[in-house]
């Protein structure tokens, strides 16, 4: 949709996104944001929630750089015992309270609004396994790429064993390989221009978190 002006050089556009699947399926959200700043495509979304596997119950999702909000009420919708979106841009935050009462998922949702660096360095994470899910602004990976790098190591050093870490990238902007403190490796998949990576924590006394992946790009 075309931008409109919002005075101190400060441009949005209107647009809306839709929950994939589960409970809260075609539940429509609806938001204004900077023409730079890009949702996760739907194709992608629908790609990371079957990889994931379809069931999340007793799993905390964290939904860091939450921006819209999309992929945590995505979270709700199939079931994440709890999730948190981590989201510094107060009106996008406000956005995503708004849903979360719209959408009557107040048990389940949490909205923190501050920055996602100096949540990260703060977290301590919860008892259950974890699903952790971060798409930074794209700039970060220029701008702010040691701070995101320590940010991944902190929450593999912290999370439960079979828990997941998953992080949004794009193959235009080179960044080297992410950090993997446990020597697991990375499973990157890729759609078009954007990827998506997974780690794993493992636990030899549980199944893994990541099921087969279904209908994605193979890695080249």
């Amino acid at each position: 949709m075309e931008p409109y002006f919002l005075g101190i050089g400060r441009y949005f556009v209107r647009t809306e996104v839709r929950v994939v699947s589960g409970i809260l399926r075609g539940r429509k959200i609806e938001f204004e944001v900077n023409p730079l700043m890009r949702p996760t495509p739907q194709r992608v979304r629908e790609a990371l929630f079957s990889i994931l596997g379809v069931s999340f119950n007793g799993i905390g999702f964290y939904d860091v750089f939450a921006g819209t909000g999309v992929n945590g009420f995505e979270a709700i919708s199939r079931g994440a015992s709890k999730t948190t979106f981590i989201e510094r841009d107060f009106q996008l935050a406000q956005v995503i309270e708004r849903y979360i009462k719209k959408f009557n998922v107040g048990a389940l949702g949490h909205v923190v609004c501050t920055d996602a660096y100096r949540w990260a360095a703060r977290w301590i994470p919860a008892k259950e396994s974890s699903i952790i899910f971060i798409s930074p602004p794209f700039i970060d990976y220029k701008n702010q790429l040691d701070e995101l790098f320590s940010m991944i190591r902190s929450f593999q050093e912290k999370v439960q064993p079979g828990s997941v870490v998953v992080v949004q990238t794009e193959s235009e902007i080179p960044i080297g390989d992410l950090p993997d403190e446990a020597g697991t490796g990375w499973d990157v998949r890729k759609y078009g221009r954007n990827e998506l990576q997974f780690w794993v924590k493992s636990d030899p006394n549980a199944p893994p978190a990541v099921s087969e992946p279904v209908n994605d790009e193979p890695t080249a």
